[in-house]
């Protein structure tokens, strides 16, 4: 590669930007909030001008893969976690690239997945992983995200949908209340309306009878002096076992099930110390399969960069080199 590429990962809260020089390796890493930047374009110009800060020469840029947390089933593009929107094709056009490749953001993470090191994740109870198997993927922070990556051939291949829209189902009591009070508001309450930030809020709201940011709820319940958010931080954890198991069992995940996302990292000793282990076995026969299975959290701090780099160098090989056209891809 001898060529500058332009990497972006679209969150509903934050982009993170980088560059992929000739070595290969990411430079100029950059987060800016997405509630700065009216458009993406604008937020794309900011980071550029940024990275011309340091001395790198952005007019060099060729090549663009963008990681949206969004389905990207044809030329426009509308977030559903934020106000932006925008069509592929003008973009590439408006930026003078000879390729732009638009992916699912949780695509773009699980690409990563078979290639991430010890220092880079961390085990949450047993299992062990099946080479050349299924990997499976969840990840709450603004929306849930839900996918994996399959062996294909030599390679692997990413799998994106909207598995977090798929509708909750209770395993308790306490999660029976939050259901029923969700239903009241929603109608339709889906596994995002719990695993999400706002989730966390949700929980909180009709457990504990008050409305709190969900910033002050983790932070509450990690100080260990509100018992109501600790509550709330278990209820969300064990939810999570659960759904995070029902992806596995529906993907034959037995190559591991991994846990990214911007919220459990910040919970620390809550989460490991919660039932989110045990609800991940707690399939009833299915439950020694499960126990099989091994579950990771992400600790690298940019993996779906990682993962569209990837995607974007296997596009452009499949297509020659010559990057005329404009990719997209779920």
């Amino acid at each position: 590669m001898t060529e500058l590429r332009l990497l972006a990962d679209i969150g509903g809260t934050n982009a993170r930007f980088a560059l992929q020089g000739a070595a290969g390796a990411l430079q100029a890493i950059d987060v800016l909030a997405c509630a700065d930047y009216p458009t993406l374009g604008d937020a794309i110009d900011a980071y550029l001008a940024r990275a011309a800060q340091q001395g790198i020469d952005t007019g060099a840029i060729a090549r663009a893969a963008i990681a949206i947390a969004n389905p990207v089933e044809d030329d426009l593009v509308r977030m559903t976690n934020h106000h932006w929107s925008f069509s592929i094709a003008r973009l590439r056009a408006e930026r003078g690239l000879r390729t732009l490749l638009v992916v699912n953001d949780f695509a773009a993470l699980a690409m990563a997945l078979p290639f991430l090191r010890a220092d880079q994740r961390e085990r949450i109870g047993g299992g062990v992983e099946t080479a050349g198997k299924p990997i499976g993927l969840i990840g709450p922070g603004t929306g849930l995200g839900v996918s994996a990556v399959m062996p294909c051939g030599e390679h692997w291949m990413a799998l994106a949908g909207e598995g977090g829209h798929a509708s909750f189902a209770p395993g308790n009591d306490d999660e029976l209340r939050i259901l029923q009070a969700l239903w009241q508001d929603f109608g339709h309450v889906s596994a995002e309306r719990l695993l999400s930030g706002m989730g966390l809020e949700l929980i909180h709201r009709v457990l504990a009878g008050e409305r709190l940011a969900a910033a002050d709820i983790t932070r509450r319940a990690l100080a260990g002096d509100d018992a109501a958010c600790e509550r709330t931080v278990a209820c969300f954890c064990g939810v999570l076992g659960s759904v995070a198991g029902n992806v596995a069992l529906t993907l034959g995940a037995t190559g591991g099930m991994y846990i990214g996302g911007g919220i459990v990292p910040r919970l620390g000793r809550l989460f490991a110390a919660s039932d989110f282990r045990r609800r991940f076995e707690d399939k009833g026969r299915l439950s020694s399969y499960l126990a099989r299975i091994p579950t990771w959290l992400i600790t690298e701090q940019y993996p779906a960069l990682v993962g569209v780099a990837a995607m974007l160098a296997a596009a452009i090989e499949e297509d020659g080199g010559a990057g005329t056209q404009t990719g997209n891809a779920h």
